[in-house]
């Protein structure tokens, strides 16, 4: 197809009234997520602690499974974004789809309270599918309010990605301490955990409902699908879905990372097709997001060891003693969004501070994967020197960590929620952001075989878990470099993107 080929530009978003220099409605959508991410995050780091307590009885063996079973959620929770892009696009709008997301995530929340393991799983599926309508789309939402080439996108999605964390930082750290407070010694109340998610799901819902008038008429549903017809098919789908999503969670990791990549590669040609049809450079663009996107795989498999790995080791090799006081597991689980909170200012001001000097997209992807590396190489070190008499490392090390994970993080995950909604074809927008989701997916589910793998059939120890980060500081270390290799390439498929 010819370069004079190409689509029809996006239409212009309203002029919305600003505040603090953003449209409105952006800090309406940072609430929303906000609450839902309370919700996510306040049950997400009891998950594999709340498995081999409940299901194995607290037996360390429990831990790899535990480990497989949280990284099938993760993933699962980010392939369904695919299909919740799609429906946004095409079916219901993004709005209806947030929507319908939140209601059948809060109801996921509460299932996972009920005893069974089953019930437990299918209220993961619930969870789940929900999720697929929710966060695809009320990230496109934010794209949506800020006008082809402008320059504060960049600074709106980092903003965006503060609320995000917002909620990450305040739910371990509550629902950690209900869980404590409500539970006997070696059982916290996970249930209760799980009941403060829901409520905060149901929060996120009501927010979303009031506030949605601020969008006007971004996210509407698409012309001759403005009844409710539609709605209900979705409602009836993401019902029949359920047990689909629970079948995935029972079966084998490795099979499931297969089927993810094998939905990513698909997904990856309908784009590309979009590209061509909206002309070369379109195509090239979509090009150059789909090789990062790859890359995007690798820094998430390591990545996310927080609610696996990470917290087996917090919980069996990590001296937590403080002169007596006890630093709880869970809240380890808050030192990224609040490092976040003080860090995602100072990259929103550095972004726009550099102006045409800033790092091209590929180049900020390398720099995120490269601190990922860092971090492990830190772990590496203290496995190897900080080990005491008692067979564990010292607190702050793992404290490090997280924060130099999350300087690679700020790198990586708002540029790359903005880089969908610039190179992505008009089109597909909101199927494209399913396939960012889609990326971290496979590296989610990659992160649980990682784990599962660092613990072994008896449990994590020091030597397996120094081995297994090795591993990690060399990938990412390599990935990283392999990236700042290949920019000027990409760089020229992205013909004028930053």
């Amino acid at each position: 197809m010819s370069d004079a080929t190409t689509a029809a530009p996006a239409p212009a978003p309203p002029s919305f009234p600003l505040v603090l220099g953003h449209p409105r409605p952006l800090w309406m959508l940072f609430m929303t997520e906000f609450w839902e991410r309370f919700a996510f995050y306040g049950m997400r780091w009891a998950l594999t602690l709340y498995i081999v307590a409940q299901f194995f009885a607290g037996d360390a063996s429990g831990q790899a499974y535990a480990s497989r079973t949280y990284g099938a959620f993760l993933a699962l929770v980010y392939a369904t974004a695919i299909f919740g892009g799609y429906i946004a696009d095409r079916v219901i709008g993004y709005q209806r789809s947030i929507l319908v997301g939140a209601v059948v995530s809060a109801v996921g929340y509460f299932t996972i309270m009920l005893p069974s393991q089953s019930m437990f799983l299918l209220g993961l599926a619930t969870i789940i599918v929900g999720n697929g309508l929710f966060k695809p789309n009320i990230s496109t939402q934010v794209g949506q309010l800020y006008a082809t080439g402008d320059d504060r996108r960049d600074s709106g999605f980092t903003i965006f990605y503060m609320g995000i964390n917002a909620g990450a930082f305040v739910a371990p750290i509550l629902t950690g301490i209900l869980a404590n407070r409500l539970g006997v010694p070696g059982m916290p109340a996970y249930k209760a955990v799980f009941l403060a998610a829901g409520i905060g799901m149901l929060v996120s819902t009501v927010w979303f409902w009031f506030g949605r008038a601020q969008l006007g008429g971004i996210g509407r549903p698409p012309v001759g699908g403005e009844g409710g017809g539609r709605v209900l098919a979705v409602v009836v789908g993401a019902a029949a879905a359920i047990p689909l999503v629970y079948y995935l969670m029972k079966i084998d990791a490795g099979i499931l990372a297969w089927i993810l990549a094998g939905l990513f590669a698909v997904l990856c040609a309908f784009v590309l097709i979009e590209g061509m049809r909206e002309g070369s450079v379109q195509r090239d663009r979509a090009l150059a997001m789909l090789i990062v996107f790859a890359f995007n795989v690798l820094f998430w498999m390591f990545f996310e060891q927080a609610g696996s790995s990470f917290n087996f080791l917090a919980q069996n090799i990590v001296n937590r003693d403080l002169g007596g006081w006890e630093f709880q597991v869970g809240w380890f689980q808050s030192i990224n969004p609040i490092s976040i909170l003080l860090l995602a200012p100072v990259f929103a001001w550095l972004w726009l501070r550099l102006g045409r000097a800033n790092p091209s997209i590929p180049r900020k992807f390398g720099i995120g994967l490269i601190l990922n590396g860092m971090a492990f190489l830190l772990l590496m070190f203290a496995l190897s020197s900080l080990v005491g008499t008692d067979g564990k490392i010292p607190l702050w090390p793992l404290v490090v960590v997280y924060v130099i994970q999350t300087a690679g993080e700020l790198c990586l995950s708002p540029i790359g929620l903005s880089m969908v909604t610039k190179l992505a074809p008009v089109r597909v927008v909101g199927l494209a952001m399913g396939g960012w989701f889609l990326s971290t997916s496979i590296g989610n589910s990659l992160s649980g075989l990682f784990a599962s793998h660092v613990s072994g059939k008896s449990g994590m120890t020091v030597a397996s878990a120094r081995a297994g980060y090795t591993f990690g500081f060399w990938a990412l270390l390599s990935a990283g470099a392999l990236l700042f290799l290949i920019a000027p390439l990409i760089n020229r498929l992205m013909h004028g993107v930053r």
